[in-house]
């Protein structure tokens, strides 16, 4: 029985330093890329990632239980929300960029240009 809780909290501890591994990456992507959605990508993806393999060490750490269930409901919302807010935070960078010539191709920029449009219709 010993030897099942040690290769638990060796899993629990592996998945809790991968976890602080992608934070580190996206750390290092949000102050090294030049441009906002370049490194709202690499927090975005960073955060995910990490709390997702971070709440899963503390959940085969913490053993079956309520405070595990608890965990795992965490780790659905997160999963659900983070992605869904960063789409909508990188939908408004592209439709409030002040230069788009800078950033994107000539046909991202009428796609810019059209979602600017409809903003200005409402």
């Amino acid at each position: 029985m010993e030897i099942i809780e040690w290769i638990r909290m060796l899993l629990g501890g592996a998945l809790l330093l991968i976890g602080v591994v992608f934070f580190l990456v996206e750390m290092i992507g949000v102050f090294r890329f030049k441009y906002v959605l370049n490194r709202m990508h690499a927090a975005a993806m960073g955060d995910t990632l990490g709390i997702g393999c971070s709440l899963l060490g503390l959940i085969f750490i913490s053993g079956w239980n309520w405070t595990s269930l608890k965990l795992l409901l965490v780790i659905v919302v997160l999963w659900f929300s983070s992605p869904a807010s960063s789409h909508l935070i990188a939908r408004l960078e592209v439709t409030t960029d002040e230069n788009p010539k800078e950033h994107y191709t000539e046909k991202m920029i009428g796609a810019s240009a059209d979602c600017a449009e409809e903003k200005e219709e409402k």
